[in-house]
């Protein structure tokens, strides 16, 4: 059982699905998706898929969607698609044309902070884990001075 899109009747697989489908396409410039929640999720940009998910559930028309039975939709099961993806999905909906000029430039902009996000993330992990070697070893040499 799936759901239909309460602002454009797009079918989706799951409320997860839901949930990226409306924020997706909200992000890149649907005024009618994004007025949509602002009415009915007002906290939407803060929430996660799985909440999002839950609280846009509620609004949608349930349906039956056999085609997305047993399948992957591209990607793992139970695992939604990353943004790029849901994206490309939507572009290629009957009545969608081609992403915009501005529209293509956000997306650029989201694929650089999101990878100056991974590659900082990756970083901070190795300093913190020198930061604890660090401080272990400096701990045990201020202990050897008072003793």
């Amino acid at each position: 059982m799936g759901y239909a899109c309460p602002v454009c009747d797009a079918e989706q697989h799951d409320a997860v699905h839901l949930a990226n489908h409306l924020a997706v396409t909200a992000s890149i410039g649907r005024q009618d998706h994004r007025e949509w929640l602002a009415e009915y999720a007002p906290n939407w940009e803060r929430c996660g898929p799985e909440e999002l998910g839950e609280i846009v559930s509620e609004y949608a028309r349930e349906i039956e969607t056999p085609e997305f039975e047993g399948t992957s939709h591209g990607h793992d099961a139970g695992r939604p698609a990353g943004f790029e993806d849901a994206l490309a999905a939507q572009s290629r909906r009957p009545g969608r044309g081609a992403v915009s000029d501005d529209a293509a430039g956000v997306l650029e902009e989201a694929r650089e902070l999101t990878r100056q996000m991974q590659e900082s993330s990756a970083s901070g992990h190795a300093e913190s884990d020198g930061d604890e070697s660090d401080h272990d070893d400096s701990a045990g040499e201020s202990a050897n001075e008072n003793a």
